[in-house]
C-alpha cells in the first residue's frame, strides 16, 4: 500500500483515494515465475492484452526480453536495468476517474 501511496501523492490526489480503488479487492498479491523456456524458438507467446490489475511489479532475472508495450501504434520491447523493478500500471487503475492518464491509446 505504500507504493499506491507515493502513486497518489505523484498524482496530486487526496490521501486515501488511491487506497479506496483497492478496498473491496479478491487478490492483494500474486507471485509468479516464469522460467525460460528449453526451446523458445517453439514459444508463441501472448496476443496483445491489457492487464486487469492495479500494479503489477516485474522483476526481470533470466536476461530474456519478452515484455512490450504499444506507442503510437508500434510495439516496443521493454528494456530492463540490471536488478532494477518495472512497475505495470494496469486497467484498474486507467478506469478509474481520479487518475489523469490513460494507458491503452
Amino acid at each position: 500500500m505504500m507504493l499506491l501511496g507515493f502513486m497518489a501523492k505523484a498524482l496530486k490526489l487526496e490521501k486515501g483515494e488511491m487506497e479506496e480503488l483497492f478496498e473491496d479487492g479478491m487478490q492483494s498479491v500474486r507471485m509468479t515465475y516464469y522460467p525460460p523456456c528449453p526451446q523458445p524458438e517453439l514459444v508463441m507467446g501472448l496476443t496483445p492484452h491489457s492487464d486487469a490489475t492495479g500494479i503489477t511489479i516485474l522483476l526481470q532475472i533470466n536476461g530474456v526480453d519478452g515484455l512490450q508495450i504499444k506507442k503510437d501504434g508500434v510495439w516496443i520491447p521493454v528494456s530492463f536495468l540490471p536488478d532494477a523493478l518495472a512497475v505495470n500500471v494496469g486497467d484498474v487503475l486507467e478506469v478509474s476517474p481520479q487518475t489523469p492518464f490513460s494507458l491503452s491509446k
